[in-house]
């Protein structure tokens, strides 16, 4: 008896030296991973999800560009069947409305939440500029799809936590100029502005891209909101009739401007070009025939990936984007996801640890990504979007019956 107990407590006492052992060898084998960031780490343990978050416009008028872009991130989201680095991505999200007020309210969910790496959005550049300091002092970057405000990247308080995957409105300008000069044989350009500092800012981008193209910009006028009396404008045309009119107008003013010109005998021969702003099917639609044969700046996404895209997009949604951003949607989120692989430690055991400052880095220093908007590469100030995807619509009488959208996609810069 004595002998078997011996010989049980021997082998007990093996087996707890084994195991020992192991737990030794376990811990030479997986150093601890150790954060040297600046603005500190987040911890992803195995079997946890790596969060992603999103603060677009889900309610309200502007709620058509919330599903536009969320498809976009679902999309590149699923095209990563297996997730990323062992662990599958969680994509939660906040409201704005297209609110700044709104938006900050949404924005106080993930400052609560130290698990969200980094935010897909916003929308409206009227709620980027209201949130983009407190994303910014919580070390968390943001990453735009639609944000087109040409003053955005003006502001250095946020300088390298904060990007977009689109152009400009001022680069889209500079196109319409372009366009009018070398498609349409322009020479003389009239431009008509609303007063505020987004439509000025339009006019004057293109007017200045169409003097260095050699043209001759014969004047600039500005229309108050909601202004119906457009004499005076209407009798300076007729006395200098430009090839062009360069109208980065809103509705209902652009809908009063084309009707009137088209019923003023002698300005119907001017070539109309409007801003993104009115690349909407309800501006066609309220300004009626008047707007037949007027051209429209905006996003343009062509090719064979795209068009895969939009094959995947029909089978999860079942019916065309509602807008015009979701290929930009879908750059930034593979632009989010491939920064978050390039920087994460990671252990044998599946857990990582992702710095915020070098994930920032990271995303600021994309270059050459493929994505379905072009190549994009990163300026400082966080300018990604490649210039490609741009172009000029141009609206027909099946946009104006309600038949059909968006418009035939005319002209595109030579690449």
């Amino acid at each position: 008896m004595d002998a078997l107990r011996f010989t049980f407590y021997f082998f007990m006492k093996l087996r707890l030296l084994a195991f020992f052992f192991l737990l030794i060898l376990s811990a030479c084998a997986e150093p601890d991973l150790v954060c040297n960031d600046a603005l500190g780490c987040v911890a992803i343990l195995p079997n946890e999800p790596i969060r992603i978050g999103y603060l677009l416009a889900e309610s309200g008028p502007s709620a058509f560009l919330g599903q536009d872009s969320k498809g976009g991130i679902e999309i590149a989201i699923e095209d990563r069947a297996v997730g990323l680095l062992d662990h599958q991505i969680e994509l939660v999200g906040g409201d704005t409305g297209c609110n700044p007020e709104q938006g900050q309210a949404a924005v106080e969910a993930f400052l609560s939440d130290t698990a969200v790496l980094s935010i897909i959005g916003a929308n409206c550049s009227n709620v980027t500029k209201a949130v983009m300091p407190d994303i910014h002092a919580a070390g968390l970057t943001m990453i735009s799809p639609s944000n087109t405000a040409a003053g955005l990247m003006a502001d250095q308080v946020w300088s390298g936590s904060y990007a977009r995957t689109i152009s400009s409105v001022g680069r889209q300008a500079e196109m319409a100029a372009t366009f009018g000069l070398e498609a349409l044989g322009g020479q003389t350009a009239v431009t008509l502005h609303d007063g505020s500092e987004y439509g000025r800012n339009l006019a004057q981008t293109f007017a200045e891209a169409w003097r260095d193209g050699g043209g001759i910009v014969i004047f600039e006028h500005e229309i108050g909101f909601g202004q119906t009396d457009l004499s005076a404008i209407l009798t300076d045309l007729s006395f200098n009739t430009p090839d062009v009119l360069y109208l980065p107008l809103f509705e209902p003013e652009a809908n009063y401007v084309v009707n009137s010109l088209r019923q003023t005998p002698g300005l119907g021969g001017i070539a109309l070009i409007g801003g993104e702003n009115l690349l909407v099917s309800t501006f066609p639609q309220s300004a009626g025939q008047a707007a037949e044969g007027m051209y429209v700046t905006g996003t343009a996404v062509t090719g064979a990936a795209y068009d895969l895209f939009l094959v995947k997009w029909g089978v999860k949604y079942g019916d065309a984007p509602p807008s015009i951003y979701h290929a930009h949607a879908y750059d930034a989120a593979n632009i989010l996801l491939t920064a978050v692989e390039t920087v994460a430690q990671q252990s044998p055991n599946g857990t990582l640890l992702i710095g915020r400052q070098e994930l920032r880095d990271a995303i600021i220093n994309t270059a050459n990504f493929p994505g379905l908007t072009g190549n994009l590469t990163c300026s400082p100030a966080g300018e990604c979007a490649s210039g490609e995807a741009l172009g000029i619509y141009q609206i027909t009488a099946e946009e104006i019956a309600g038949n059909f959208w968006p418009p035939p996609l005319v002209w595109q810069p030579p690449r």
